[in-house]
């Protein structure tokens, strides 16, 4: 059975489990998205949408880039130019907040 299993693991059945692996954490960003809008009664975007987009699309570009497909290796790289944006903004942010909140403004009643 180990050695039926083993001799299964050829490159492209790898590379097949790498592009399954990718478009399933891609996926996930909107479980995360519906569950996270289901804790808070509103729709919401939470930030592990786009760390799943994020690593998910990277995972793919490696996927289509083994495929040689310049055309998907594109869209997945413009993707993630969009969720590495979104995540320095949120980051942008928060750092912004937490400075305030350490260091209010004198005078500010």
């Amino acid at each position: 059975m180990l050695v039926l299993l083993l001799a299964w693991f050829t490159v492209d059945h790898v590379w097949a489990l790498i592009g399954f692996a990718g478009q399933a954490l891609f996926a996930s960003r909107f479980i995360v998205q519906w569950l996270q809008s289901e804790r808070e009664g509103r729709s919401v975007i939470p930030v592990a949408f786009w760390y799943c987009s994020l690593f998910g699309g990277i995972v793919m570009l490696a996927y289509t880039v083994h495929l040689q497909s310049v055309s998907l290796s594109l869209g997945q790289a413009s993707g993630l130019v969009v969720y590495a944006r979104n995540l320095f903004l949120i980051s942008k942010e928060r750092n912004l907040l937490k400075a305030a909140a350490e260091h209010p403004a004198s005078g500010a009643v």
